[in-house]
């Protein structure tokens, strides 16, 4: 046994039974050339893994500039809709501001209001000297009546004041409110037909140029004067913008910031305008719900309002010298003045319990 592979045994042997290691006896020749030749295959390894690194990478970084590429581009996508949406509530925030502001105007007009602005949002084609000689007939047509029931000074001149003051505008106010409704509710139906045209590719002018032709009345006067506001050379946002003066409700006011804001900021149109429709008909389904809910008080305030002249009515039938002596008496004429003051005083109160302001 004296082959160059024993003394690797031996030298085990002797270190497990020892525990020492013979350091010197591992270093045989084989060893060594074994040794040199892994170090060797290594480096040259090393070597071809240095050289050819590069161009075996290569598809993986240009996979990594199109990944980083990709991700940055959603980046600047983001960053643009970012402005966008920053643009768009700015100019949202200053529409509201402008109708903030013209509420706040408005308010402090509503007690100034003139007859011609209130005949021109009742329908009415009527000149303010129209309606004062109109006053002035329903003044002397209510003194020839009220000189036919009673021959007192005081009550021909209560009857010809609420035949100048009373009557015509009560006329006015409720033809003015009767327009108004009508408005409000055609209004959803002329934004969808809007809706449609703009889908359809038609500019916005176009679209309102149609419902000035085909819609009700009084869509159809309205838009109309949009449409004539323009074609004198004012924008499109300004001769919308004027609508809510003559209709002066809070849809038209919404419609009008979102035509504003439309020219200002962009944006799809039918998508905004498909919005305020679905708006306006929740608006006018909650009106309905609250008139609904308030008609049991409305019928109750009508009832007792009617049962003076009512019990009046009965007494001039069934006991007339008993009556008249309110007509004919001066102590008579006086306690149906207090009667009519109180009387008119409790309906305005109960009118104002029974309002809901939308």
């Amino acid at each position: 046994m004296k082959s160059s592979g024993l003394p690797q045994p031996l030298t085990l042997r002797k270190f497990w039974r020892t525990g020492v290691v013979d350091f010197q006896a591992l270093l045989t020749p084989e060893v060594t050339r074994l040794a040199l030749a892994g170090l060797a295959a290594f480096s040259i390894v090393g070597i071809l893994y240095a050289v050819f690194q590069p161009m075996l990478s290569g598809g993986s970084r240009s996979e990594k500039r199109l990944k980083s590429i990709a991700t940055r581009a959603p980046s600047l996508e983001a960053v643009r809709r970012t402005k966008d949406a920053d643009k768009r509530r700015k100019s949202v925030q200053d529409q509201l501001r402008d109708f903030e502001q013209r509420e706040k105007k408005k308010a402090q007009k509503a007690a100034k209001v003139s007859i011609e602005e209130r005949l021109d949002q009742a329908g009415l084609e009527w000149s303010k000297r129209g309606f004062y000689v109109f006053s002035a007939i329903c003044g002397v047509v209510m003194l020839i009546i009220g000189m036919l029931i009673t021959g007192s000074l005081l009550l021909n001149a209560a009857f010809a004041f609420i035949g100048f003051f009373g009557l015509p505008r009560f006329y006015l106010s409720r033809r003015r409110n009767k327009r108004i409704e009508a408005f409000l509710n055609e209004l959803p139906n002329a934004v969808d037909v809007v809706v449609r045209g703009t889908k359809a590719g038609l500019p916005l002018a176009e679209c309102l140029t149609i419902v000035s032709q085909e819609a009700r009345e009084p869509i159809r006067t309205e838009f109309r004067r949009i449409i004539e506001a323009q074609a004198m050379g004012i924008s499109l946002p300004e001769a919308v913008a004027r609508l809510p003066e003559r209709m002066p409700v809070a849809e038209a006011n919404f419609f009008a910031i979102v035509v504003a804001i439309q020219s200002q900021a962009g944006g799809s149109i039918s998508e905004a305008l498909g919005n305020l429709s679905k708006v306006l008909r929740e608006r006018r389904a909650m009106k309905g719900k609250i008139k609904a809910m308030s008609q049991e008080a409305k019928s109750s305030a009508a009832i007792i309002g009617s049962l003076p002249f009512i019990v009046a009515g009965v007494l001039t039938i069934t006991s007339p010298s008993y009556i008249m002596l309110l007509f004919t008496d001066p102590t008579g004429n006086i306690i149906l003045a207090f009667s009519a003051i109180w009387m008119v005083t409790g309906m305005l109160i109960m009118k104002k319990m029974i309002a809901f302001d939308f």
